[in-house]
């Protein structure tokens, strides 16, 4: 173990004289490699309480939700209980994160996985230290093709490093590629995505009674979640809890700020 560790010193010493440690979003010089200078850094707005303690979404102060045996719970998980059990992110989705996971989704930046998951142990240290089996959002198959990586499997793949939970991301399915979600709310985005994945029957054996935590990039209204939850549940997952590396907030309550 120690002849291990002084070769990796020696290969990250290696790799800092021949690329010189340089901030992921705005290259400017940095202590390690991985790391965000402290301007960029500084840009970063954490998923902190008051949170619902359902979906993870943040509300403006605790009048914004209601006390139930969880905890907080914002008015919609009150309204329409999601199927996943609870869901945490690491970041509100703004121009900070933005400039994260933009580049890592679509510019093929997969460096940014291994930041933005030890960003994501931290928030979700609790479901993480629960957690049996780590599965990835799934890609469809012609999507993939076009990005070439799904990002969700690298982070449940950086996480299974960082955590020791085992990662598999072969275990759910997309049954049937999407329309763009962007711009359809929430009631359209569930309709969308209401019996688009699925766990092949091989995957029975290994989800049965297990406590799944499903990874992605980006929370937004939870409709993938909750229709990912939907597959594994019905697979025989004693529950499925979520974590992602941002959320994004609920503009009805950020209106109500």
């Amino acid at each position: 173990m120690a002849l291990a560790a002084r070769l990796k010193a020696l290969g990250g010493a290696a790799l800092d004289a021949l690329l010189p440690p340089a901030c992921l979003t705005c290259e400017e010089p940095v202590a390690e490699q991985g790391g965000l200078c402290p301007g960029c850094f500084a840009r970063l707005s954490f998923v902190t309480a008051p949170m619902c303690a359902v979906c993870g979404v943040p509300l403006p102060h605790d009048a914004a939700g209601e006390f139930r045996a969880e905890g907080l719970v914002c008015a919609a998980c009150l309204a329409a209980p999601p199927l996943f059990r609870r869901a945490r992110a690491a970041l509100r989705y703004d121009e900070g994160a933005k400039a994260l996971i933009l580049p890592f989704k679509h510019r093929d930046r997969t460096e940014m996985a291994r930041p933005l998951a030890r960003l994501m142990a931290r928030a979700g240290a609790a479901l993480l230290r629960e957690a049996d089996l780590l599965l990835p959002v799934p890609l469809h198959r012609w999507r993939l093709f076009g990005r070439r990586h799904n990002q969700a499997a690298l982070l449940a793949r950086e996480l299974s490093r960082l955590s020791g939970v085992p990662h598999a991301p072969l275990l759910l399915r997309r049954a049937r590629r999407t329309r763009p979600l962007g711009d359809l709310g929430a009631a359209a985005r569930a309709a969308e995505l209401e019996g688009a994945f699925r766990a092949p029957p091989r995957a029975a054996a290994t989800l049965a009674g297990k406590r799944v935590l499903l990874v992605d990039d980006v929370l937004t209204s939870g409709a993938t979640a909750n229709a990912c939850a939907a597959a594994l549940l019905a697979a025989g997952a004693a529950s499925v809890e979520v974590l992602a590396a941002a959320r994004v907030p609920d503009p009805r309550i950020e209106r109500a700020r």
